[in-house]
């Protein structure tokens, strides 16, 4: 038996409604050498299987393979359950709720295929907005996420995630150099790995036309909610965490001379700029008041 070109990981947890959307998505592919994953991590296996069985092609049925954990081990001890049952040359996360562009796996295959020198290829990535009306989440508006950037790159990542899994097809080989998400986070494990890769070598994005869609819930909370607003506080601790621990390594490597330096003078910087904004504000506030006197002289 021939092994699949792409492994799609789904994790999921009594989402059976985004469980479906997911897997029309990846059974909508025109790419048809992939294998699914699905990682119910601590959820009903029962509705999950139903998912499945409601399949109505049974050659997709066949693609998919279910990982049950009895109880909820986290995102990425899931992702992890996933990468190192997937069979595939490449790896792709698909969240439950996310979706994609028919297209997006063949495009993608086709561009890792032509480019070997390449460790992963983004998707330009459209955010779109549901809200729920009458149990259903209906779409409210779509926005592309970072539009304005050129690429995905590190100097850009350093900041914040620049991609979400549902853009981001790589080479599964990637895991034996640079290891399996860290299982120590709860949430921003993609930007964790994200940086890594990016540390290795640059990426570019598969054309204009965003072909990943992520799906966002504003008002949502519970099981519905994505981790960006449901795990909102999280996000700040874990993003803390891990530049505290890249810090660490680079003061233990270099010392704390450079880091030192540049504390203070990018706060001695802060503090010029507010001087120099006071300053303005008085000038103009100074400038207001001697043009209302002029006026007023004027009229006299």
């Amino acid at each position: 038996m021939t092994s699949p070109r792409v492994s799609v990981i789904v994790r999921t947890k009594d989402r059976a409604d985004f469980l479906t959307r997911a897997l029309a998505s990846i059974t909508a592919q025109t790419l048809d050498n992939w294998e699914a994953i699905i990682i119910n991590d601590g959820g009903d296996p029962i509705r999950v299987a139903a998912v499945v069985s409601a399949l109505r092609d049974s050659t997709d049925r066949a693609r998919i393979r279910v990982i049950d954990h009895a109880e909820s081990r986290g995102r990425w001890v899931a992702a992890n359950a996933g990468v190192l049952a997937a069979s595939g040359d490449y790896l792709v996360l698909h969240d439950d709720d996310d979706s994609w562009h028919p297209s997006f796996l063949s495009r993608a295959v086709e561009y890792l295929d032509r480019n070997p020198e390449r460790q992963g290829v983004v998707s330009r990535i459209e955010i779109i907005w549901e809200q729920e009306k009458d149990g259903r989440f209906i779409e409210d508006g779509r926005e592309e996420f970072q539009a304005q950037l050129t690429a995905p790159l590190l100097g850009d990542a350093l900041l914040f995630n620049r991609f979400v899994p549902i853009g981001f097809l790589y080479r599964r080989d990637l895991h034996a150099e640079l290891g399996l998400y860290d299982e120590r986070l709860p949430v921003v494990g993609d930007w964790d790995f994200n940086l890594k890769v990016l540390s290795r070598g640059g990426l570019e994005y598969l054309g204009d036309e965003p072909l990943a869609y992520w799906h966002q819930r504003r008002l949502a909370t519970g099981t519905s909610a994505n981790s960006v607003s449901g795990a909102r506080s999280d996000h700040a601790r874990y993003d803390a965490s891990i530049r505290d621990e890249a810090l660490r390594r680079w003061v233990g490597d270099n010392g704390t001379g450079l880091v030192l330096y540049l504390t203070k003078f990018i706060d001695q910087r802060f503090v010029d700029v507010e001087d120099g904004l006071r300053a303005e504000i008085a000038a103009s506030s100074l400038w207001r008041r001697l043009a209302r006197r002029l006026r007023r002289t004027l009229k006299l």
